[in-house]
């Protein structure tokens, strides 16, 4: 199904009414293991580190992930309504229509990760790394990403909306035609061809004059 979020339209989870309930622990979740049609609820995962792993047309609801490390996961089909994702590492996963819903993502890492038709909806993401992920179809609505770091990852289709990116590091990304007037950038960290043609307000438009060197005097 296909869903317009703000301007762009995403492909929204497939995910079936009729799941079953998976009961997500250490004991049984490991390298390379595939879970799907599943509904993980109500649970903690602890100090578990697992590489490989495919979730599949799964619902995630109250779920507490702590210290936990996902690498080179695969997340297809996939909803997480009011979880607990701090710090987890999904550096290099595919992530393809996901939705992240009310959540705390504060230092997840999705460093190197291929993100296709995802939604970020009023989760709290401070210091989140995305590093060098590639980016198409995602929405960042009512988030807070103060101080996260997007360095070198390719926007196509990307869009900030309501959100906090106070202090996000930009760096190396082309921001032409996006449109941040909703958000809050000050202190954003990009270079002046990083910004050309980006769409901010007034407000905006002298915050980021600093990195053409200019000195505004009132």
């Amino acid at each position: 199904m296909t869903e317009k979020v703000n301007n762009i339209k995403v492909l929204k989870p497939n995910i079936s009414d009729d799941l079953c309930i998976f009961n997500l622990s250490q004991d049984n979740i490991s390298d390379y293991d595939s879970i799907s049609t599943a509904l993980v609820k109500d649970c903690l995962l602890e100090n578990h580190e697992a590489e490989k792993v495919s979730f599949k047309e799964t619902l995630f609801k109250n779920v507490i992930f702590k210290n936990v490390s996902f690498r080179y996961c695969d997340l297809e089909d996939v909803r997480f309504e009011n979880c607990d994702l701090s710090n987890v590492d999904f550096i290099d996963s595919s992530i393809h229509r996901v939705e992240f819903i009310n959540c705390k993502i504060v230092g997840i890492n999705l460093s190197e990760a291929t993100i296709r038709n995802v939604v970020f909806s009023e989760c709290g993401g401070q210091y989140a790394l995305f590093r060098y992920a590639n980016c198409k179809q995602v929405i960042f609505t009512n988030c807070q990403l103060r101080f996260s770091d997007f360095q070198e990852s390719k926007f196509s289709k990307v869009e900030f909306k309501d959100t906090d990116m106070t202090q996000c590091q930009m760096f190396g990304i082309k921001l032409k035609a996006m449109d941040f007037t909703s958000c809050e950038i000050e202190g954003m960290g990009a270079r002046i061809e990083d910004v050309y043609g980006a769409i901010v307000s007034p407000a905006q438009a002298i915050s980021l004059s600093r990195l053409l060197g200019i000195v505004i005097k009132e």
